[in-house]
């Protein structure tokens, strides 16, 4: 029984720090173009493209 005096102090801090990391992470964008990340993902990059030289 008292370790619960530990234990939910504990729980209560880290839920806020989670949830104070994803307000911050929705202010600073991180949300903002879920789809773009994906797409750049399936891009193939090493397609030659004239006149540009290639290394």
């Amino acid at each position: 029984m008292t370790a619960l005096v530990f234990l939910v102090p504990i729980a209560l801090f880290l839920g806020l720090l989670g949830l104070g990391a994803f307000f911050w992470a929705l202010k600073s964008g991180q949300y903002e173009d879920v789809d773009g990340a994906a797409w750049r993902a399936l891009q193939d990059e090493d397609v030659h493209q004239p006149g540009k030289a290639r290394d």
